[in-house]
This record gives structure tokens, sequence and C-alpha cells, in this order.
């Protein structure tokens, strides 16, 4: 298992700007699965990551909100196409099948709530964040596997958003 990175989650803000971090690494194919209870923060993370994208592609501002009823939310940025899943709700394999995952990974990038559900389906390849709320502040714990993890441990050596607190 790769090593992972921890930080301190003081509020939304600092969640959201590291989301807006992670948004940085992204290149298409990549998987971003956010996992954490109820609250924890992860529709949070993913609207930073999403709204720095759009913003710094030229996009259109688009408020970012869970894609919990409608389970995929397709956003367009410059280039690189984002697929928002929420799985919260998914029940069954089938219904798995219809979101079309393999499709948005060939042509964009997927940030994925609840990646649980997706069982043996889930990327190997891919950046797993855990959020967890530990009284205040709460705490992220990123780890990346395959390409994702390479990219991930140049960017925490050279931190420029002063993110970490702890290894």
């Amino acid at each position: 298992m790769p090593p992972g990175h921890t930080i301190s989650l003081p509020d939304a803000e600092a969640t959201a700007s590291l989301g807006a971090w992670v948004g940085r690494l992204l290149q298409p194919g990549d998987f971003v699965a956010l996992s954490g209870d109820l609250g924890s923060g992860k529709t949070t993370l993913a609207r930073g990551l999403i709204e720095d994208l759009l913003a710094r592609s030229g996009a259109p501002h688009e408020y970012v909100q869970s894609p919990t009823f409608n389970l995929v939310q397709p956003y367009s940025a410059g280039d690189l196409e984002i697929w928002h899943y929420d799985l919260y709700r998914i029940e069954s394999a089938h219904e798995l099948e219809e979101l079309g995952l393999d499709d948005a990974l060939d042509i964009g990038c997927v940030i994925c709530e609840w990646p649980d559900r997706l069982g043996a389906r889930l990327p190997e390849e891919r950046l797993d964040v855990a959020l967890k709320v530990v009284g205040t502040p709460r705490r992220a714990g990123l780890r990346g596997y395959g390409e994702f993890g390479i990219r991930l441990a140049a960017a925490w050596q050279h931190d420029p958003l002063n993110l970490r607190d702890g290894v």
C-alpha cells in the first residue's frame, strides 16, 4: 500500500481549498474516490475542486452541488471533462452499468462520492481522499495509487498551499 498523507481541515474553506489543490493534479482518465460519513465534507471538497477547474479554464461559473438525486453531473473545464458521481443511492450493480463510468474515464476524469458502492469496479489507479470528522477540525487522508500516487508524492513535496500538517 502506498504511503498516505493527512491534513487537518479547520473549516469548509480549507476543505474547498484542498479540493482545488487536488484538482490541479488531475489529468484525463483520473479517478478521485471521496469517502467519509454523511456531513464529512465530500461535496464541499468536490465543489472546491470542480469550481477551481472551471474558473481556471475560463468556463462560466456554475454552482456545484451534490448529484445525489441524478447520481452524476458532468462539467466541462476547457479540455478536461469532469464527471461528478454520488453513489449514495446505488443499490445494485445494474444501476452502475447505466451510469457510464467507464465512458466517463475514457473522456475525462471522475470525482466519486461513496466509491465503496463500486466494489470490484473501483479503479486500481486512483486517488483516495478519506474525510473524517474528529471534532473540530475535520481530517483528510490522501493516498494515491499507480500514476496518481507518483503525482501526489511530487506535489506533496512542494505543497504550494501549505496544506500539510502530518504524514
